[in-house]
């Protein structure tokens, strides 16, 4: 995001998250004022992502989605899946996702902030 305005309050997100470690009520509203500056910077994406976050926390009074992970690696040998990815939820996955949100102009960033779209929106159902 290029606002300076933006800038700031992901940086007060992230100083929240990684010193609480728990996701506030602050964090909630700080989400909340974000979401203007995506659709100012025409980011629909990252907007969209934005509504889902607070819309989920308030429901569920935490962030229950993990980060994404890639697919898991198969042993060469025996065909078996490799260790479990240890699954990441609350306030670590949220931190992760505002990084990525930061930079989503990275086509990386965009697919694993879509992916935490399709997470938040099927995570009722």
């Amino acid at each position: 995001m290029e606002n300076k305005k933006a800038t700031k309050l992901i940086e007060s997100i992230v100083k929240d998250l990684e010193s609480n470690q728990i996701i506030t009520d602050d964090v909630v509203e700080m989400v909340k004022q974000l979401r203007p500056f995506a659709v100012e910077e025409s980011l629909p994406v990252v907007a969209k992502t934005l509504r889902l976050v607070y819309e989920h926390i308030i429901e569920n009074e935490v962030f229950a989605i993990p980060i994404p992970q890639d697919e898991p690696l198969t042993d060469e040998e025996t065909g078996e899946e490799a260790e479990a990815y240890e699954i990441i939820t609350g306030s670590d996955s949220l931190l992760y996702l505002i990084n990525l949100i930061k930079k989503s102009e990275n086509p990386a960033n965009k697919i694993e902030i879509r992916e935490y779209n399709r997470k938040m929106e099927t995570f009722a159902e």
